[in-house]
């Protein structure tokens, strides 16, 4: 047994002494650099020796040294964007050359199970368009993805088994359809290449990507591998594990920002608990990424009937998320009180994908990328008063006006006795932000909700089509 053993040591060590430089598996053929950046590099080498980098777009050749564990990192200079392929040699002593590589923009979309939700669907969850998305992804080979298999760990991993795809109508099926629209939007908006790295999985809460540190010292959750098991029997819901294996590959890459598809795990939260978790969430990546604080774009999770259709779980969750944008800087939400159709009051992954990916992209490219024609603000409570027996709500943001004279629904009044009834609005004529709101059974309103419940579609708007935030003026 010695024998073999010491065997089997020198047969490690003259293959690490003999090995040539091997990139990470992010770094590879396909992938998506970020355009006019100093992007990092990196993967194992012999230990001690030069690492030379000697990329296809520029003349300049980048070096650096593998440390004593073959470890190397080194910045590369990129250009503007283009569609032409470039291609860049490593060398140690002996060169590996990576090919088609594409220069432009680079996002993470990571969340739970809407935003891994792939374009052909899950089993009785189908993503709408599918077969027009296919019949026209053979002009998207600009788009590249690589999947972060979903991997728990409880030490943080530096790689993953994934690699660079081109979209194609034999691919596209497997790409995140959240993060397909998103890409596909900006790519040809922009005329650019874009790169979508997808570190997600389905059923996770905010505390499943927080680090060790984070959790111990901000919650009460316990962190050793024993408790996690016992405490957690879903494996998806699993603190720490998460970030560990499927997020912590991700965090050399450079990236020009981040969306986020989650919380429907973290229904039912306490107070303002989901709000403080996801904005300690965005500043542990932000600091661990180390690229400043770059763009985070979240969704509102959807219309869903956790427990009953009229409870409110849902509805205190999508408050603490708005809430959460005031506390995150450089962080924007869009709503989705309209991305889901009636019957699917029992279907956590409702099929309209497009319209949340377009959505998330048209605030990219209004707020980082300057398309200002592109309207991302979202019309939100303001203000009520009470006038004659009817609540006078006034919206921020309801650019254009509203969307609709008259046959507005979703909204609700209550008296003092707190019991809510469905009322009926309209718009008030001659302004541009308000709604008269009113129900027989409720002679006098003391306060109005809309859309305030797990399960409740509006259809106001302002003209641009932006659909309101649900909101509750009381806080009961």
């Amino acid at each position: 047994m010695k024998k073999t053993v010491i065997s089997l040591v020198l047969c490690i060590v003259s293959f690490v002494c003999g090995a040539k430089v091997v990139p990470n598996n992010l770094v590879g053929n396909n992938m998506v650099l970020q355009r006019n950046s100093s992007v990092r590099l990196w993967g194992k080498a012999s230990a001690g020796k030069k690492v030379t980098v000697s990329p296809s777009w520029t003349d300049k050749v980048f070096s650096t040294m593998a440390d004593r564990d073959g470890n190397f990192l080194v910045e590369v200079d990129t250009p503007d964007a283009s569609m032409t392929p470039q291609s860049i040699i490593f060398d140690d002593g002996e060169r590996l050359k990576i090919d088609n590589i594409l220069i432009g923009e680079v996002w993470i979309a990571a969340g739970q199970s809407n935003m891994e939700m792939p374009v052909r669907g899950f089993d009785n969850c189908p993503v709408e368009g599918y077969m027009d998305v296919v019949a026209q992804a053979g002009s998207d080979a600009v788009i590249r993805y690589a999947k972060i298999p979903s991997v728990m760990s409880m030490e943080p991993l530096e790689n993953a088994d994934t690699r660079w795809i081109e979209t194609s109508p034999e691919t596209v099926m497997w790409q995140s359809a959240t993060a397909y629209f998103f890409a596909r939007l900006v790519s040809s908006t922009l005329g650019i290449p874009v790169g979508i790295i997808e570190a997600n999985k389905g059923g996770t809460r905010v505390e499943s990507w927080l680090t060790k540190e984070n959790i111990e010292k901000y919650t009460s959750l316990k962190t050793d591998e024993k408790s996690i098991m016992q405490d957690w029997t879903e494996e998806w819901s699993r603190p720490l594990v998460w970030g560990n294996g499927t997020f912590n590959p991700v965090l050399n890459y450079t990236v020009r920002g981040i969306i986020f598809y989650q919380g429907c795990s973290n229904v039912g939260a306490p107070g303002d608990e989901y709000s403080r978790l996801l904005e300690l969430l965005v500043r542990q990546w932000r600091g661990q990424i180390g690229l400043g604080d770059i763009p985070f774009y979240f969704v509102e999770i959807a219309p869903y009937a956790y427990n009953t259709a009229d409870g409110i779980a849902g509805a205190l969750l999508r408050e603490q998320q708005l809430k959460a944008k005031s506390l995150i800087p450089n962080s924007e939400i869009i709503c989705t009180n309209d991305c889901a159709y009636p019957y699917e009051v029992d279907q956590i992954h409702p099929t309209q994908k497009r319209k949340v990916g377009e959505r998330l992209a048209q605030m990219a490219l209004n707020r980082l990328y300057g398309k200002k024609y592109f309207e991302v603000d979202y019309p939100t409570f303001k203000s009520m008063r009470i006038e004659n027996g009817q609540v006078v709500v006034t919206l921020d943001n309801m650019t254009g006006g509203v969307n609709r004279l008259s046959g507005i629904e979703g909204f609700e009044v209550a008296g003092e006795d707190r019991v809510f009834h469905k009322a009926t609005a309209s718009y008030k004529p001659y302004t541009s932000n308000q709604v008269i709101v009113s129900c027989p059974e409720v002679e006098k309103p003391v306060a109005v909700r809309y859309c305030f419940r797990d399960f409740l579609l509006g259809n106001l708007s302002n003209a641009m089509g932006l659909p309101v935030f649900p909101f509750m003026s009381d806080n009961w």
